[in-house]
């Protein structure tokens, strides 16, 4: 069992930067896949970047390269740095371990990018 609790998020103007957390416990990060999620009102969740237990990467379409995961194994911790915040980015994001299917979830931190 792993509890995941994210923190980071807030109100950021478009095309500002937030640098969302995850911090883990009851298992390490890197024995997991670990992702990164959002999800909208009337909009289904969406995967935004996803890590492997090797550490490959790979990120939604939106992101465009505008968005990093990252992991810090020392501090049992999940990054997703996101840059160039777009309106459309606003959403509540979660963390993942394991895969959206099976795996854990985090209780989400909301992101809200606006004028």
């Amino acid at each position: 069992q792993v509890q995941l609790v994210e923190s980071g998020g807030g109100l950021v103007q478009p095309g500002g930067s937030l640098r969302l957390s995850c911090v883990a416990s009851g298992s390490a990060v890197n024995m997991y896949a670990m992702g990164w999620y959002r999800q909208a009102p009337g909009k289904q969740r969406e995967s935004v970047a996803r890590m492997t237990r090797a550490g490959s990467r790979d990120y939604g379409d939106f992101v465009k390269g505008r968005f990093t995961i990252s992991r810090d194994t020392a501090k049992n911790t999940v990054y997703l740095q996101m840059n160039s915040l777009k309106p459309e980015d606003t959403a509540v994001y979660y963390c993942n371990a394991g895969g959206p299917i099976a795996g854990y979830w985090g209780q989400g931190t909301q992101v809200t990018v606006s004028s």
